[in-house]
């Protein structure tokens, strides 16, 4: 059996899935930028589940960092079997406040480097005709997102790419499936000195639902009722509501 990669591992829904992925008996690599809160994640890890879980800290905000990562795992002749984009970053404000590094930086991260790891691992995958890749998006990837304008695009290319990819791999042994999840109990929110919305699910629901219907072949997994209802509302609506998010 190859591994799992989870890319920002360490904490909020890579964590959990990590948790979720042991659980279920597959080898685990986590991947983030902090090298202390890989090494906490991973002894977190070992300690619950008695198996090894292995870590890379590399810097995925950063051009370059995807094919960095793929030339490591590939020097340690590790085998990618599932690959989870999860690592992403959002920032919450008016959109002229926000400042163009920190937007640059979630476009690198969200999108240029997701794209580069679907590229790298879609060419193996293909090749030995097996290969599961689980893109993480969000609720926002079906709506714009007033006050987090990048943040919310970002997460619309993710789901558009991902259904272009997981049409043309269909016939070749290849899953694409995308991860939706609405606003989570993780510390998204937390960094921008905001309280998480009070009808967040955690991160643990999130990954364990992920989990079933990732390995059903869902196309595009959507955690929690009142997320699948939200996705079909007006758009006008969405977007009121989203712009109060910055308020709590």
């Amino acid at each position: 059996m190859g591994y799992t990669l989870i890319t920002g591992g360490s904490s909020g829904i890579g964590f959990e899935l990590a948790r979720t992925f042991l659980k279920h008996d597959h080898r685990v690599i986590i991947v983030a930028s902090r090298q202390d809160k890989l090494t906490e994640a991973q002894e977190k890890l070992q300690n619950e589940f008695g198996r090894e879980v292995l870590i890379y800290q590399q810097d995925l905000a950063k051009l370059g960092a995807a094919a960095e990562l793929y030339r490591r795992l590939k020097s340690a002749n590790l085998s990618i079997e599932i690959l989870i984009n999860n690592a992403g970053i959002g920032k919450i404000g008016a959109t002229e406040k926000i400042d163009f590094q920190d937007d640059e930086k979630m476009m690198i991260l969200n999108i240029i480097n997701l794209v580069e790891l679907c590229k790298l691992f879609l060419a193996e995958m293909y090749q030995n005709k097996k290969g599961k890749i689980l893109n993480v998006s969000s609720m926002g990837a079906f709506q714009p997102g007033p006050y987090t304008s990048t943040y919310f695009a970002s997460k619309s290319f993710v789901l558009s790419y991902s259904k272009a990819i997981h049409y043309e791999a269909k016939n070749k042994g290849v899953q694409i499936s995308t991860l939706c999840p609405g606003t989570t109990n993780t510390n998204f929110f937390n960094r921008d000195g905001m309280e998480t919305p009070p009808f967040s699910m955690s991160a643990e629901r999130v990954a364990e639902y992920t989990y079933s219907k990732f390995f059903q072949g869902k196309e595009v997994i959507i955690p929690g009722v009142l997320n699948k209802v939200i996705r079909f509302l007006p758009e006008k609506l969405k977007s009121f509501f989203v712009a109060r998010i910055k308020d709590y």
